[in-house]
């Protein structure tokens, strides 16, 4: 019942999705940025269906499961992540209609005329998109293998869950992501409240008592910063820096930053913006699944696997058992899909289409982004299912390579002095900083996101290389620069 259950709903989805492509062009302008048309309703909810991940539903409740109070940076990054669009979203939206934008390389490229900074960008994206992307695979692999009582296994449960997402993206492109995230938002608004709130009762009877509870048995649990990935307590500099390299890389990932074209209008994006904290309302109650399992439910490892741990524990009818896991799956769904689509766009707009094939016609374009959608899904589905890495720990390594794009949206609309040299050096040095760091352990200081010493470097890069290097053609830079 529970599996009958959760492929319902998957055939739900890929109804949705099929149904929600089927009045788009045909071109990339249809597939990638869905004409322009999404109004309010839709872009809030694929916004916050795309940030509500596998990530969200397991990797929330496995850090406050096992690192208590260190949760809540999760809060905090998602309630201003997208803060920097107010600013500069209206003029990025401008910029697209006005040269036909639909991905972030495009415009990026175009304003400091260089088409190395285009391929650079894409293989940066890409390489952020494959760990993010197999960790929604690894979330769904999760579920389908705990409520099965492990007769699926994880690879063949990250299996079902993607091919529906697969055949929905490759049908219907921006608008399938688009209409099947704000079927799956609006699900899992229902169920985390529900289960975030009826597990403290059915636990301890009440979250007030539980967090009594808590507070005299394991005190450290909630006590801010919370612990650190080795048991100790997280450092305030660990802390505070994964909410700043988060807040930077949240607004600038380029799966997220492609929908500022597809708004309806500039009034819609700044609607969005300024409602959009109130989707981490619903964060709040994942993360009392977490820390529901602390005392009841000890020893559970993987961390991640805590929510879908609890349910299979408790007895709960089989349909509700099922609706639960099918809010966990699209957790994982809401946000694969859009990097699936997004990681297709980039490679051909971005890298082919602007190395190789610049006569590429737009029919071409989009059957070959989705070609590029199903073999970056089956890598990415290897990498799911061979590799071992904490969720949380994929999604932080994650941000730290995409937030070294940040300096580089900024100087590109509001300093008229920077260069492509410049530009090109900082997002090298950005890159090479936070690779080192994130493999030397021994370089590592009060836990500091080795995304931050990137960024520092990025900027003094490309400030002093942009300074040495003549400026670039006024006329050109006046187009793109906020005075």
């Amino acid at each position: 019942m529970v599996l009958a259950v959760t492929l319902g709903y998957l055939g739900i989805s890929l109804g949705v999705g099929i149904w929600s492509g089927r009045k788009t062009s045909k071109g990339p302008e249809g597939y990638v940025a869905g004409d322009r048309a999404l109004g309010f309703l839709v872009l809030y909810f694929i916004l916050g269906a795309s940030i509500f991940s596998a990530f969200a539903f397991l990797g929330g409740p496995g850090w406050a499961y096992s690192r208590g109070a260190a949760a809540f940076y999760i809060l905090s990054y998602g309630t201003v992540g997208l803060v920097p669009w107010y600013f500069f979203g209206p003029r990025v939206a401008r910029l697209g209609r006005k040269f036909g934008f639909v991905t972030q390389a495009e415009l990026l490229s175009h304003r400091f005329q260089s088409k190395g900074l285009s391929a650079a960008l894409a293989v940066i994206s890409l390489i952020a998109f494959l760990p993010y992307l197999t960790l929604q695979m690894q979330g769904a692999g999760y579920v389908f293998n705990v409520v099965t009582e492990g007769r699926i296994p994880n690879w063949a449960g990250a299996a079902i869950a993607y091919g529906v997402v697969l055949i929905y993206v490759f049908r219907s492109g921006v608008m399938g992501v688009a209409w099947t995230n704000t079927l799956q938002g609006m699900f899992m608004m229902v169920l985390a409240w529900s289960l975030g709130l009826y597990l403290p009762w059915k636990l301890y009877g009440g979250v007030g008592a539980m967090f009594d509870r808590l507070a005299e048995t394991v005190p450290e649990m909630l006590r801010a910063p919370g612990l650190g990935a080795n048991g100790e307590i997280w450092t305030w500099g660990g802390y505070s820096s994964a909410i700043l390299i988060s807040v930077m890389g949240f607004s600038i990932w380029p799966h997220y930053f492609m929908k500022i074209f597809t708004a309806r209008s500039e009034r819609t994006l700044k609607r969005t913006v300024v409602f959009y904290p109130t989707f981490q309302i619903f964060l709040i109650p994942i993360l009392f699944i977490g820390f529901a399992g602390i005392l009841s439910f000890p020893g559970v490892e993987p961390s991640d696997a805590i929510l879908p741990t609890i349910l299979m524990s408790l007895d709960l009818p089989a349909v509700v058992i099922g609706l639960f896991c099918a809010g966990a799956l699209a957790a994982s769904m809401s946000t694969g899909d859009a990097l699936v689509h997004a990681a297709g766009s980039i490679l051909v707009r971005d890298f082919y289409r602007v190395l190789f094939r610049p006569d590429l016609s737009a029919a071409q374009q989009t059957r070959l982004i989705r070609i590029l959608v199903v073999v970056i899904s089956g890598v990415a589905y290897y990498f799911a299912v061979m590799s071992k890495i904490s969720l949380v720990a994929l999604l932080l390594l994650s941000y730290g390579f995409i937030a070294q794009i940040f300096p580089v949206l900024i100087a590109a609309l509001y300093w008229p002095r920077s260069t492509r040299p410049g530009i090109l050096m900082g997002l090298a040095a950005g890159c090479v900083v936070t690779t080192v760091w994130n493999l030397v352990p021994q370089l590592q200081w009060q836990e500091i996101h080795p995304g931050v010493w990137g960024l520092a470097a990025n900027v003094v890069a490309m400030v002093v290389v942009s300074l040495m290097t003549p400026p670039m053609d006024p006329e050109h830079v006046g187009q793109f620069v906020v005075e």
